[in-house]
């Protein structure tokens, strides 16, 4: 927490004095600092004079909280002024130009900062959906715009968040989850990647506190538990490390670390274990004067106690995105228990701890701080994204994967350490090293043997990229099913490529992914202008361009017609005329409308599967047989028969529930293609019901039929598309 040690004032006691308090803010300032303090403070007062929290307590209490929190970050007299007015241009009769008028111009910059940042726009779109994904990316936007204007307003907006989190409990159960997950998605990371620890670990905890309420008692109570022992055996520790460094001149601070409990339960989680074995329950922090020291420090400890190989992590060497340095390792210490021991330079801890709140400690004392501008210009960064056509999802997607912590660490053959989110693959390091080489990757080795594309590196292996001449991107890369590309960054370089292309290709080319993806699940009756209309598209063209150029996935074309359930004109002619205007009854994964409680059968001839436009046919003795709309012997039913037609519909309803199907795959035979096949059916957890493949002697050309079971359109479009990317294989589809 920001000044864990630090006893917050009481606001809302009768005793508290703002001019008292404005002293304690001031203190060791120049004169004419302290007065603008005591005068911002004196505002804030007048202005905000009647208004009330939620809570009930003055809406002071929020004011002086914030400025509080900043200044324990040790920041300028200007950011402590302009937190104490951040809300009065907004919330009261106060303007901006008396601010400027009384304040000077940067105060006044910071608070029109803050509260444009509060000022959310309503975005017509045409979609719930899209409007609250499009405010949500608007709102990281301008974060991210007065950050590189100014961070400091950045700051402001995190210390308001850290106090309203710790106030969140007067609000209802429904905005207490969203604030807390909108935290723990957005702030807390931002946070992290600014480096303000202090910031990032209360909002954490504070969000898991609302989000996983029973998780975080029972950690917090194994914590209160053990509390008393821990900090007797945590002393024992720093007595007998302090001894050893003393014998090696180092002169060193030594104390034990506080514990986190969304650390510990995001570690627990992750690695599937009990609170028993984190080995960071215990554990102490070295802080001594150099890098030389560090290391000296580190050999100390192992030369102590036994480490643990695999829980020991260089960040000076490798820092971390957000240019951390530390040396963290495990041990079994004293009396067999595990501990984990954190060494760094104190100005490691300086960096660690308050981020670019540190910048202006090191600005006053006329030091360029390089870290600082580093962090500034990954912002810039962030913002150019803007300018390469991705939409809100992307925008924020590639904001998540950049700020969140896990990562890995890969190394180019050069040996250049290259920092990748986890999960990431060999082409996603391509585009990382150049758009160019990504662009032109046709292959991979990790560590000296070849890996294919989609395999997810880990830290600690070497990449090399085998690249053609004059290669393009593929349109599979952007086919989330097939795991090529993990990384929002490498994802939207290849969207731009295409986004570049011809139109009249990119309409060719959406038209051939749309009829082969639909042709491929059988539900290629389906109507383009139809299908355009469901994904909000004004016409044909507009929709087939943006499948070209993969701003839509086949996945989703997939999804959008499994929506559409509009049979043929004969089809609905059938149904017209055998509407029962009655209640409809489940049966299973079937609603029958109009009776109860009759025996459903899926047809063979046609094997619909969830999603899949149906009707029900009463048989004689066998109850009602589910078909396709569009099933032959549907379509071939006699006048005299059509008032056993029936109006059926699937459930809505999740079910576990599988359905036979039938694919049909063409291939240039070889050895090992069944194989593979069956690789990817038992990978995807899919029974088998029956096989039968016959092989063209002439042209060598296998066909095979399969029947497979599964639970959904979604599924067996992730099954064929897999298929499809196995060596020789020339087509493969649903078969009717």
């Amino acid at each position: 927490m920001v000044n864990a040690n630090k006893t917050m004032t009481d606001f809302s006691s009768q005793n508290f004095d703002v001019s008292d308090w404005a002293d304690s803010i001031a203190k060791n300032r120049p004169e004419e600092e302290q007065t603008l303090i005591h005068k911002a403070a004196r505002l804030a007062k007048s202005a905000h004079a009647g208004q009330k929290r939620v809570s009930g307590e003055p809406y002071t209490v929020h004011v002086y909280a914030v400025t509080e929190i900043l200044s324990d970050l040790n920041l300028d007299y200007e950011t402590l002024c302009a937190a104490i007015l951040h809300d009065v241009v907004e919330d009261t009769e106060v303007t901006l130009e008396q601010v400027r008028k009384e304040y000077g111009d940067t105060i006044a910059q910071l608070v029109d900062g803050v509260t444009k940042m509060d000022l959310v726009s309503e975005i017509p779109v045409v979609s719930p959906h899209e409007r609250v994904e499009k405010r949500q990316a608007e709102n990281l936007r301008k974060l991210l715009l007065a950050m590189v204007e100014d961070v400091r307003v950045v700051l402001i907006k995190l210390a308001d968040r850290v106090h309203n989190m710790r106030t969140l409990v007067h609000l209802d159960r429904d905005k207490q989850v969203r604030i807390a997950n909108e935290t723990l998605d957005i702030f807390a990371p931002l946070a992290n990647r600014l480096g303000i620890w202090q910031i990032k670990w209360e909002l954490e905890d504070l969000s898991l506190r609302y989000i996983h309420p029973q998780q975080y008692k029972k950690i917090a109570g194994l914590l209160d538990e053990k509390r008393k022992d821990r900090e007797v055996y945590i002393s024992r520790v720093i007595n007998i490390i302090k001894t050893e460094l003393e014998k090696a001149n180092i002169n060193a601070e030594i104390y034990g670390r506080p514990k986190h409990i969304y650390s510990i339960w995001k570690k627990m989680n992750r690695k599937g274990i009990g609170f028993h074995q984190v080995f960071d329950v215990r554990a102490v922090r070295i802080l001594v004067n150099t890098l030389t020291e560090c290391y000296a420090a580190l050999g100390i400890v192992h030369t102590l106690w036994r480490h643990f190989p695999k829980e020991f992590d260089d960040y000076i060497a490798t820092p971390k995105e957000n240019n951390y340095q530390s040396l963290h390792t495990a041990v079994i210490g004293a009396d067999s228990k595990t501990l984990e021991v954190q060494i760094r330079t104190r100005e490691m801890h300086d960096h660690s701890e308050l981020g670019v709140a540190a910048h202006w400690r090191y600005k006053e004392g006329g030091k360029y701080d390089a870290k600082y501008e580093d962090k500034v210009a990954w912002f810039r960064q962030l913002l150019e994204w803007r300018d390469e056509g991705m939409d809100a999802g992307d925008f924020i997607d590639r904001f998540r994967s950049e700020v969140f912590e896990d990562r890995v660490y890969v190394l180019s053959p050069k040996g250049k350490v290259v920092d990748l989110a986890a999960g990431a693959t060999p082409l996603d390091f391509a585009y990382v090293i150049h758009t160019d080489i990504g662009h032109r990757c046709r292959g991979a080795k990790v560590d000296g043997r070849i890996v294919p594309l989609s395999y997810v590196l880990k830290s600690g292996e070497q990449v090399e990229i085998l690249t053609t001449r004059s290669g393009t991107p593929s349109r599979d890369w952007l086919n989330t099913n097939l795991g090529y590309l993990k990384t929002p960054r490498a994802r939207s370089k290849v969207k731009t490529w295409f986004k570049h292309l011809d139109q009249e290709k990119n309409v060719s080319d959406g038209r051939s992914i749309i009829d082969r993806e639909l042709s491929r699940v059988g539900m290629d009756k389906i109507k383009l202008q139809v299908l355009a209309d469901t994904l909000k598209f004004n016409k044909t063209d507009e929709l087939l361009v943006a499948v070209g150029r993969g701003e839509i996935s086949a996945a989703q074309v997939v999804n959008a017609a499994q929506s559409i359930l509009v049979p043929e004109h004969h089809d609905t002619e059938v149904l017209r005329r055998t509407v029962y205007r009655h209640e409809p009854e489940h049966i299973g994964d079937i609603k029958i409308q109009g009776v109860g409680n009759l025996l459903t059968t899926i047809a063979r001839c046609c094997k619909p599967v969830p999603d899949d436009p149906i009707v029900g046919y009463i048989t004689r003795g066998r109850g009602v047989t589910i078909h396709r709309q569009d099933c032959p012997n549907i379509l071939r039913v006699q006048e005299d028969d059509l008032d056993r037609m029936i109006e059926v519909s699937w459930n809505s309803k999740q079910s576990s529930a599988t359905y036979p199907v039938d694919i049909r795959v063409i291939a240039y035979d070889r050895p090992g293609l069944l194989k593979d096949i069956a690789f990817i059916l038992s990978n995807e957890n899919l029974n088998v019901l029956a096989i039968n493949t016959k092989t063209d002697i002439k042209d060598h050309m296998a066909k095979m039929e399969i029947t497979i079971e599964i639970v959904s359109i979604e599924q067996l479009s992730l099954v064929l598309a897999k298929i499809n990317q196995l060596p020789n294989v020339v087509e493969v589809e649903r078969r009717h």
